[in-house]
C-alpha cells in the first residue's frame, strides 16, 4: 500500500501546485483522524478535515480524495463529482457522504491549497481517514420466522432419528435376551425329560419286564441302561 500512498500523494501535490500563485510566506498543516468506524445503520458520515494556515493570502481550496483497494478517485476539486453523494462544508473543511454503502469504506484524503500562493508549503494534504462501515446480515420478520420453523423441523428430525435408534437398539438387545432365555428354557425341557425317561425305564426293568421291551427312543446313546442277566 505505501508505493500507491506515495503516488497518490504526489499527484494530489501536483494537481494542489496549479491552483496558486507565488507567495513566500504562506505555510499550510493539515490533520486527519486515522480512522473512523460506523455502524451498518448508518447512511450519513462526516469526515473532519483539520487545517491551520500562517501568512497566507485569501481563502483556502478543499479538496477531497479517496483511495480504494486498487485505485484512487478525485471526489472534489473543489467542486465535487457527484454533488447528490458528496457535500465538503465551507465552514470546518469536512466531508459529508450520503447513502453511505460498505463499498464506501476506503481512506479518503483532505487537500488544503491557497490559491493566493504558489509555494510547497501553501499547499498540503493530510494523512488520510480511514473509514470503515460494518455490514451486518438484517433478516426481516418473515426471515426470522422461517430461520425458526427450519430450527424447529431440523430439532424434531434429530429426535426421531435418535428415538429410533434408541427403538432399534432396545429391540435388538431384547430379541437376544428372549433367544438366550427360550434355548435355556428349551435345554432344561429336554434335560426333564430325559430325567423322567430314565426314571420310567428303571421301575419296567424292575418289574422285571426288560425282556420284552425294547429302550425307549427318549433315551440317547449315552443314556443306555446295562441289564444284568
Amino acid at each position: 500500500m505505501a508505493p500507491f500512498k506515495v503516488v497518490l500523494v504526489l499527484e494530489f501535490n501536483w494537481i494542489l501546485y496549479y491552483v496558486g500563485r507565488v507567495v513566500d510566506t504562506c505555510k499550510v498543516t493539515v490533520r486527519q483522524h486515522p480512522l473512523k468506524e460506523v455502524d451498518y445503520t448508518v447512511s450519513t458520515v462526516n469526515i473532519m478535515c483539520n487545517f491551520s494556515s500562517s501568512e497566507c493570502p485569501g481563502s483556502p481550496q478543499i479538496l477531497w480524495f479517496r483511495y480504494l483497494a486498487l485505485q484512487h478517485e478525485t471526489l472534489c476539486t473543489p467542486n465535487c463529482i457527484d454533488t447528490e453523494k458528496f457535500k465538503v462544508s465551507e465552514n470546518n473543511a469536512s466531508l459529508q457522504i450520503n447513502k453511505l454503502a460498505v463499498n464506501d469504506s476506503a481512506i479518503y484524503i483532505c487537500g488544503i491549497a491557497f490559491s493566493d500562493s504558489a509555494t510547497h508549503t501553501s499547499k498540503k494534504t493530510g494523512d488520510g481517514t480511514i473509514l470503515v462501515k460494518r455490514g451486518s446480515e438484517k433478516y426481516s420478520t418473515e426471515e426470522y420466522t422461517l430461520m425458526i420453523v427450519l430450527s424447529s423441523l431440523l430439532f424434531l428430525y434429530s429426535t426421531a432419528i435418535f428415538a429410533v435408534l434408541i427403538f432399534y437398539k432396545s429391540k435388538s438387545k431384547l430379541v437376544k435376551q428372549t433367544r438366550k432365555e427360550d434355548l435355556k428354557g428349551g435345554h432344561h425341557k429336554n434335560m426333564s425329560g430325559r430325567t423322567v425317561c430314565r426314571a420310567i425305564v428303571q421301575e419296567l426293568y424292575k418289574k422285571k419286564y426288560a425282556e420284552d421291551s425294547h429302550q425307549p427312543e427318549c433315551l440317547e446313546p449315552n443314556d443306555t441302561i446295562y441289564q444284568n442277566r
